[in-house]
């Protein structure tokens, strides 16, 4: 009995989470320009629309470009401070864990509006080249998490026996430790985008002026009207930071499973 009440209690919640969702998507398909139930039909009318909306396509541009070179960024960043922190003796290691880890104890809000004053104290202007900083910063400690929990356990004598064979310590890395961490490695790449891309309380301190991400398009959309345009960029927003992270999945247990044959 008690088991059955947690079931449905977790359920319950979860279709309080996921139920406004679920509502975005199918009103994005609303054929009416009123978000309103019950609908008058489907369509993809509002999907056409917005291939055709300049100001968000855009935005869309802005957002996977900033994106792929915090995802590059912090991946490189990332593995380099894993492989230092796991494999060598560096002084002040468990110091320098919690400062790479410490962007995701701090909220947000404080992180963002702290280096936004750190740089005005400097009197660095915002640009793209500060929004891309703070994102690098906000991500990393996620790389880092997923790259170091698979490198420990990557067993040392592995590399050590390849370096016994000749390697050098570059050849170890690229030809034994990269490919045996790939999994992991592509992993923190897929979750520095997806949270680059949805990232908007930073973005909204750190972006400079004339320039939007989709979450700022959204939100500057929606200060002037509900614009059934609004449901189908959801949808679209829904699909990508979903559905990455699923395909990376499939992608890793893929490699994994060819690794083990």
């Amino acid at each position: 009995m008690g088991w059955s009440l947690i079931r449905g209690w977790t359920l319950l919640v979860y279709v309080f989470m996921f139920l406004p969702v679920a509502v975005v998507v199918l009103l994005s398909f609303n054929a009416s320009q009123f978000g309103s139930f019950p609908m008058t039909g489907l369509s993809v009318r509002w999907f056409v629309e917005l291939a055709q909306n300049d100001a968000i396509l855009r935005a869309f541009r802005t957002s996977i470009i900033l994106g792929l070179l915090t995802a590059v960024l912090s991946t490189i960043l990332g593995v380099l401070a894993s492989l230092a922190l796991v494999r060598y003796r560096v002084p002040g290691s468990n110091l320098i864990s919690t400062l790479l880890i410490a962007p995701i104890l701090v909220p947000e809000v404080v992180l963002a509006v702290a280096l936004l004053l750190f740089l005005n104290f400097l009197s660095i202007n915002k640009s793209f080249m500060l929004l891309l900083f703070g994102h690098v910063i906000f991500t990393l400690p996620f790389v880092v998490l997923v790259v170091q929990a698979r490198l420990i356990a990557i067993r040392r004598d592995i590399e050590e026996a390849a370096m016994s064979l000749g390697a050098s310590p570059v050849q170890t890395f690229f030809e034994v430790t990269l490919p045996l961490m790939l999994p992991a490695v592509l992993a923190g790449a897929l979750f520095a985008f997806t949270i680059s891309f949805d990232d908007i309380t930073g973005t909204l301190f750190w972006k400079p002026g004339g320039v939007e991400t989709v979450p700022t398009q959204i939100f500057a959309m929606l200060r002037n009207s509900i614009s059934p345009e609004i449901n189908a960029l959801g949808t679209v927003m829904i699909l990508l930071t979903v559905g990455l992270p699923l395909l990376g999945l499939a992608i890793a247990r893929q490699m994994s499973a060819k690794r083990g044959r």
